[in-house]
């Protein structure tokens, strides 16, 4: 799908009116404690404020060959929820609610129409399961344990568990994580490999351009290739961020990429 598509489910995405946060409080207000007409309105106008969130989410499922109309269909239901359920006494963004929301309910969509086969009755357990995560979320302010989701369901935390990860769709690894505008993470870098020592570093003779990089380069390439460790494991221990380690690391490879 083209990330530059004007229009989605006969809607132009191009003028799409973006709510300020006062004005989302304000109406959320007025759908709470105004008239059953003002709050009809006022849900209405939230909803149509809020489209580019959903936009937002849904670009995130691109890669997966769905339909950009159906997701942004489910991503506005989700949309809907989260405005219904949304506790305006709680000191977070509308968008910080939402945005879970809304990423739940296109999740559920995928899984429900994932070609591998699930037991309904664990696919139930599942949906009961994250529901009960969603209402406890909302109640305490932080996410339940498996133990407190088990405990409300009265099943064996085993259950739970199983049911939850049945229901897990399979991740790219090329899917992006994080993006600081010129550099992006990919599911992939946070991935530690205690194989790396075998890789193409070790294979291949390359002591003169390694020895030519700084001892950042290389304690990061170290840190990275032969000992395994993940980009935020090497953030953690060097005392920087996982954007700039990416970056260190890509620009590292390519300058030996180069002398090749």
């Amino acid at each position: 799908m083209q990330y530059n598509k004007v229009e989605i489910c006969g809607v132009n995405t191009s003028k799409i009116k973006v709510l300020k946060e006062s004005e989302k409080r304000e109406l959320l207000k007025i759908i709470k404690n105004g008239t059953p007409k003002e709050a009809a309105r006022a849900r209405d106008e939230m909803v149509n404020g809020n489209l580019r969130l959903v936009l937002s989410v849904i670009q995130r499922f691109t890669n997966r060959g769905e339909n950009l109309d159906d997701l942004f269909q489910v991503g506005c239901i989700g949309l809907i929820k989260a405005i219904d359920n949304f506790d305006s006494n709680l000191m977070v963004r509308f968008s910080t609610y939402g945005v879970p929301m809304i990423v739940g309910e296109i999740r559920r969509y995928l899984r429900d129409n994932n070609s591998i086969r699930v037991s309904r009755s664990m696919r139930d357990t599942a949906y009961k399961a994250m529901q009960v995560k969603e209402q406890m979320t909302s109640k305490n302010n932080r996410e339940p344990t498996i133990e407190e989701i088990a405990k409300e369901l009265d099943l064996p935390k085993e259950d739970v568990v199983l049911a939850l990860e049945a229901i897990v769709e399979p991740v790219s690894l090329y899917e992006p994580v994080f993006s600081d505008g010129s550099d992006t993470i990919y599911v992939m870098d946070q991935v530690g490999d205690k194989n790396d020592d075998k890789n193409w570093l070790e294979e291949i003779a390359l002591k003169e351009s390694i020895a030519s990089l700084s001892d950042r380069e290389k304690k990061i390439l170290n840190l990275r290739f032969f000992q395994g460790k993940t980009q935020m494991e090497v953030a953690n221990e060097i005392g920087i961020s996982q954007a700039q380690v990416s970056r260190i690391e890509k620009g590292a490879l390519e300058h030996i990429k180069n002398d090749i």
